[in-house]
């Protein structure tokens, strides 16, 4: 009797135990894992709603395996348009209606900037939000908001730096997105030619309003640069490289990662004005031949055949939005039954060279409780017949490496 007694004691306490150690927030339970995001599948930017999907066929691939430690991913996807002030509805939308665990990919720099002091109020991560902007790597300031991509300001660094090494008297133009997104591009830019600010002899931006962006590209023309840098997003990226083509004015023309999709950018601008075009990568391109074979990109591509079929494999959205949705699994596998926000960001910020299938050899992500920036190298390419080809080193576009 008495040692069926500790027995019965024995179990108690263990199931006990058991259950203390499962912790969960609001969206979290032992069967479910409710993720928002924010993706612009109409509006201007629409050609980034491919990333939302691939983030969502992953986890739909997640959740016939069999789900993270055994819960599937409820992943709740709203268009905003690429609008702020629609960002702000569907944050809240998502927050307070919905009751997510976490914000996940929201993308755009001006909608997470719309929603970020409200998110962080919420105490709700919003985190590797799909776009480049320094800003999310705040962490003293803005414990809830990390980023994913390379900045953008490391990114125009390693642009600076191959036109110091490589074309050091020639005069540069710029077109920007008048945005937070444009802004920090130019910084960065400004920022890897220091020594020779004078070097920038023409700057134009643009309203993501615009129909067309022909008339600023004719104006840069007219300060004779012999490079022009397009910090675009993809629709005005296509119509920059296309007028310049038209014109038949053949300077050095670099166009921003988030605008270098062979589907969305260089075929629409035409692959005949595409040619040498210069860029820089941290992911692999799924249309260049070298990855054949590649373990990683035959999982992407098995991904899509299955879960988004309708996706064009060479679109660099898809590709992004798969690899940011595997950062988001790995961090989710290490939670464990700890699925409180806290725990969430505490992981988060707790990654370690992590390699994954669809980056570049040698680009990794890296964080920690002061470094809210998972990437920063960058590998340059140029665009040669109808894909890009990857030349030079992987760079490290960090402050200190620009």
């Amino acid at each position: 009797m008495v040692t069926m007694l500790l027995a019965a004691i024995v179990i108690a306490g263990t199931g006990s135990a058991a259950l203390a150690q499962k912790k969960y927030d609001t969206g979290a339970s032992d069967t479910e894992i409710k993720i928002g995001n924010i993706s612009p599948y109409s509006g201007p930017a629409s050609a980034y709603g491919t990333v939302g999907k691939a983030m969502a066929a992953v986890f739909r691939k997640v959740n016939d395996d069999g789900g993270i430690n055994g819960r599937k991913i409820n992943f709740i996807s709203y268009d905003d348009a690429y609008s702020p002030p629609k960002a702000v509805e569907q944050a809240r939308k998502l927050i307070e209606s919905d009751e997510v665990l976490l914000l996940f990919g929201t993308l755009g720099t001006a909608s997470n900037s719309a929603i970020q002091k409200y998110v962080n109020s919420k105490r709700v991560p919003q985190l590797f939000v799909a776009t480049g902007a320094t800003k999310w790597n705040d962490p003293k300031n803005f414990p809830w908001t990390m980023g994913w991509l390379p900045s953008y300001q490391s990114e125009a660094r390693i642009y600076a730096k191959y036109l110091t090494k490589e074309k050091p008297a020639a005069r540069i133009a710029v077109l920007y997105q008048n945005d937070d997104m444009g802004k920090d591009y130019l910084k960065g830019l400004k920022d890897g030619l220091s020594s020779d600010p004078s070097r920038i002899v023409a700057e134009e931006s643009y309203e993501v309003a615009e129909p067309t962006i022909d008339s600023h590209v004719v104006r840069l023309k007219s300060s004779n640069p012999e490079v022009i840098v397009f910090f675009t997003t993809p629709k005005f990226g296509a119509q920059a490289i296309k007028k310049v083509g038209e014109m038949n004015w053949k300077p050095t023309t670099i166009v921003s990662n988030v605008s270098a999709s062979t589907a969305t950018v260089m075929r629409p601008a035409g692959l005949e004005y595409s040619q040498d075009v210069i860029s820089a990568a941290y992911a692999k391109d799924a249309s260049d031949p070298q990855w054949v074979g590649d373990p990683g990109i035959k999982a992407f591509d098995e991904l899509l055949a299955k879960y988004l079929p309708e996706a064009n494999r060479v679109d660099a959205s898809a590709l992004t939005g798969y690899n940011m949705a595997q950062t988001m699994v790995e961090v989710l596998k290490r939670c464990g039954d700890n699925l409180t926000r806290e725990n969430i960001m505490k992981q988060a910020a707790s990654l370690k060279k992590l390699a994954q299938g669809g980056l570049l050899p040698g680009v990794t992500i890296t964080t920690g409780p002061d470094d809210f920036q998972p990437i920063e190298q960058l590998q340059l390419m140029r665009f040669k017949g109808e894909r890009w080809q990857l030349f030079g080193d992987v760079l490290d576009g960090g402050a200190e490496g620009g």
